[in-house]
């Protein structure tokens, strides 16, 4: 049996994989925004390169890439404290340096991917809270829960991202994830509404796994996941 992977290989593997959801997807809306293909496929390359970077990466550190991800599972004892803090910190300097590298091989871009709402503050921030909800759902019941089809995770958390890019996108740009908002927002400087993109995600995934907790009717500590190296195995 291999033993878990260290907390400095699952940071590194998280950090990987925020910053190509973040290199991919936002360069995706920079070159939509220069005309190069349509906008459409944006929530496309969001849903692919999630289900990418958790086949490619999941094993190693469970695949979380989303700071509000990370803390569902901390909500509900699947993630230690200290091991929640470096991934939060692993997740948001990849996504720096992603964004870092989007805007020294596109300096004229009038665009980074910030995600700003285009409705009232109150609903953007339930649109992102109720969007976050079904994606930790999601991750929960399949990468997590061996009564469910694992192998499947990559390609059903890919699916609600896109489904969740898809409707939520013209509302809220569709974040579900707070790293994901943060890099584009710094460079951008539209931090103004950047509290929808913490708040809405973190209340929405730790409401997911309290809810998720309760139907699968099982003890928290016993569902296979409860640790990174542990959820990676159904992967």
């Amino acid at each position: 049996m291999s033993s878990k992977p260290s907390l400095l290989n699952r940071c590194i593997a998280e950090a990987i994989g925020t910053g190509a959801i973040v290199l991919f997807g936002c360069g995706a809306i920079i070159l939509a925004s220069q005309g190069q293909h349509s906008g459409s496929v944006i929530p496309l390359v969001f849903g692919l390169i999630v289900s990418a970077m958790i086949y490619a990466l999941g094993h190693i550190s469970g695949a979380h890439f989303n700071p509000a991800v990370s803390f569902g599972f901390l909500v509900v004892r699947h993630f230690a404290f200290k091991d929640f803090l470096a991934y939060v910190a692993a997740q948001i300097s990849g996504s720096l340096l992603a964004i870092l590298l989007l805007r020294v091989t596109f300096p004229a871009s009038q665009t980074y991917g910030a995600t700003t709402p285009s409705v009232s503050p109150e609903i953007a921030l339930v649109w992102e809270c109720v969007l976050s909800f079904f994606l930790m759902l999601v991750i929960l019941s399949v990468a997590t829960d061996t009564r469910a089809v694992g192998t499947m995770a990559g390609a059903a958390i890919g699916a609600m991202i896109m489904v969740g890019a898809f409707v939520g996108g013209p509302l809220t740009g569709g974040s579900m994830n707070p790293a994901r908002s943060l890099a584009p927002a710094l460079i951008e400087g539209e931090i103004s509404a950047l509290w929808i993109y913490i708040i809405g995600p973190v209340a929405g995934t730790a409401i997911a796994a309290l809810t998720y907790k309760r139907l699968a009717a099982i003890n928290a500590t016993k569902i296979p996941g409860a640790n990174p190296g542990e959820a990676a195995k159904s992967l």
